[in-house]
């Protein structure tokens, strides 16, 4: 939609609020959300045109219920459903198209897309697609799948969660992980793009960042949704200090700190510190306190690594991934020297990819092995299938090759 951005925007946070009370009311998530989608489409024809209405929400929400009463009447079970549509209606009360969705209508669509009969792949696609806005095309392109392969996905996904109870599930508690964990991973997916051109997609970021202040405004006492917020936020402000202006790769220690977002920083730090004080820490809230202790670092040289490690030390009791678990390497290797960390390398259990190859390469050029840190650094970059990535680490192979007499 060619539209300017404020309005763009406007549109992408009313789809998921209208989707949610139409589902709410009607129930039909396949139908309400091509209501929506037919209502977002005649938002952006008008609105530019004619102004944006004084309750945009309100103006989405009839428009797209309207399309969705038509659509329902069309069907061969007509009657039944208009008398299902009518009880619903006389429910929530008679003439409320204008009224405010409830405020835990996006919630309870992100409960409803990582529903537990979902595998992950579906459940972000699903997520994008209903809770964030974004069209298949754009989450295809995300993906580096075809736009009809994205579809199927996401209408397989459909039909698995029809029927299924809209709103906060009783076992929300145990449900809430998993709405975390796929923020947490459209997240690290923008954040660093795990294939492609491009290190980055600033969009995915954006999107999981502004997902999860969602939830956190509706749930402002969980300590591992404030984790969650402030992981993200501490991390995304390094963002514009990662890539160089021809998109190469920056690592941490070489990045420009004065290029660093410190209001986000400050608003990550604040929010993991509240959620630290209250002495129920968890994996989101110990990760985002080691983003802090980076991010509050005025030097690389500066960087408290024993704080960093202990941190991982308590980490990984809690979650004892390969990522984690060599993440744990790096600053045991900063504490105590590059070949205890290669040590502990050498203990890890499972496959962190081609990052362990990468890190074995750093760890061994510290270590004064050149020779062997050039394969590392070889090996990492035929495994990754992220071009910035590859440049990144095909360059430092070469500036350990031998000199040519």
């Amino acid at each position: 939609m060619d539209l300017p951005t404020p309005t763009e925007d406007l549109l992408r946070r009313c789809a998921p609020q209208v989707l949610g009370a139409l589902v709410r009311r009607y129930g039909h998530f396949d139908a309400a959300e091509d209501a929506v989608q037919e209502a977002l489409l005649a938002a952006a024809e008008q609105w530019p045109r004619d102004g944006v209405p004084d309750n945009p929400r309100g103006w989405l929400i009839r428009v797209a219920s309207r399309r969705l009463t038509d659509a329902l009447r069309g069907d061969a079970a007509r009657r039944a459903r208009e008398e299902r549509a009518a009880a619903l209606g006389s429910r929530d009360g008679a003439g409320d198209g204008d009224r405010a969705p409830r405020e835990d209508d996006t919630l309870a669509l992100l409960f409803l897309c990582c529903h537990p009969t979902l595998g992950r792949p579906a459940q972000i696609a699903l997520t994008l697609r209903a809770v964030g806005g974004l069209t298949t095309a754009e989450i295809a392109r995300a993906h580096l799948v075809p736009e009809a392969t994205m579809a199927q996905r996401i209408s397989r996904a459909k039909q698995k969660v029809r029927g299924v109870r809209f709103g906060r599930p009783d076992n929300w508690a145990e449900r809430l992980p998993a709405v975390l964990h796929t923020l947490y991973l459209i997240f690290n997916e923008g954040y660093t793009a795990t294939s492609g051109a491009r290190l980055q997609r600033r969009d995915l970021a954006g999107e999981a960042i502004r997902l999860t202040r969602t939830v956190h405004r509706l749930l402002p006492d969980d300590e591992e949704v404030a984790g969650l917020l402030a992981l993200m936020l501490l991390t995304d402000a390094r963002r514009d200090a990662r890539s160089g202006p021809h998109g190469e790769l920056i690592p941490l220690g070489e990045q420009d700190r004065d290029r660093w977002d410190r209001a986000a920083i400050r608003e990550g730090v604040d929010l993991v510190t509240n959620a630290l004080a209250r002495r129920r820490p968890g994996p989101y809230q110990l990760r985002a306190a080691i983003a802090a202790v980076h991010d509050e670092a005025p030097s690389k040289e500066e960087t408290d690594w024993r704080e960093i490690l202990g941190l991982y030390d308590v980490l990984v009791r809690l979650v004892p991934g390969p990522v984690e678990q060599l993440n744990r390497v790096v600053a045991v290797a900063m504490v105590h020297g590059p070949r205890e960390g290669l040590a502990e390398l050498d203990r890890l259990d499972g496959d962190p990819g081609h990052r362990a190859d990468a890190v074995r390469a750093h760890l061994l050029e510290r270590a004064g092995d050149h020779t062997a840190a050039r394969a590392a650094y070889e090996r990492a970059a035929a495994r990754t299938l992220s071009l910035p990535e590859q440049r990144y680490l095909r360059e430092r192979a070469a500036r350990l090759a031998p000199e040519r007499p």
